[in-house]
């Protein structure tokens, strides 16, 4: 689930950030050296999230079921395990507040841009009686814009705005805050795994001692049937 999302959420953003680009580029005849910044960023983060997502599968490999009963038999492979788990516990609670914060972010990027393709839908903006005020939308463009520059007029601007550009990056977001959702559930599950083996191998001493103490108990409980 996370490899997906992230997978997904990297590409989508890239390709909307790209998108943006060019709309402001082409249309409003503005350029945006920052987006550059930002999509090396989504690779960035690509990166680290499957590096970091199979780090802690490895760990959940080694602390389930029987593996954990051989790999963490001494003390110092049970203090080492317990260490790796609130490690990465305490990295998954940050992510999953990092990912929250995207999806917030996310869902706004969304919202406008379906209001830009709901804006391309109205008839006088279709027949072109009327252009794309986006005045109200002031704070996406550089500080010092004339209004006159926030409107989209004539057919090619038009149908590039909303055919090319927006219809298109609306997609690309949807996608991106689907995939952060499915982020999301994967650090959930990822937390209950993780906190769930930190419990297994600190009770796995006293289980172990309780299975010599049994094997002993049996042991005499022979001796003394054998002696009988």
């Amino acid at each position: 689930m996370c490899a997906l999302g992230v997978v997904i959420f990297c590409s989508t953003m890239y390709r909307g950030a790209s998108l943006s680009v060019l709309m402001f580029s082409q249309v409003f005849s503005m350029q945006l050296f920052w987006v550059d910044a930002v999509k090396m960023t989504f690779v960035l983060i690509g990166a680290c999230m499957g590096a970091l997502g199979l780090m802690i599968l490895t760990v959940g490999f080694l602390a389930t079921g029987a593996t954990r009963s051989k790999v963490y038999k001494g003390w110092g492979s049970r203090v080492t395990g317990r260490l790796s788990c609130a490690i990465f516990m305490g990295i998954t609670y940050i992510l999953q507040i990092a990912w929250l914060l995207m999806f917030c972010c996310l869902v706004v990027v969304t919202f406008v841009f379906t209001v830009f393709w709901k804006m391309c839908e109205n008839p006088r903006v279709a027949s072109l009686q009327d252009p794309i005020d986006l005045t109200q939308f002031y704070f996406l463009f550089p500080a010092g814009t004339r209004q006159e520059h926030m409107k989209v007029e004539g057919e090619s601007n038009v149908k590039a705005f909303c055919k090319d550009y927006v219809e298109k990056a609306e997609i690309m977001f949807i996608l991106a805050t689907v995939s952060a959702v499915l982020v999301i559930l994967s650090l959930i599950h990822y937390l209950m795994c993780l906190s769930a083996n930190y419990a297994h191998i600190r009770n796995q001493e006293k289980f172990l001692q309780f299975q010599d103490l049994q094997m002993l108990n049996d042991g005499d409980m022979l001796s003394a049937k054998d002696r009988f």
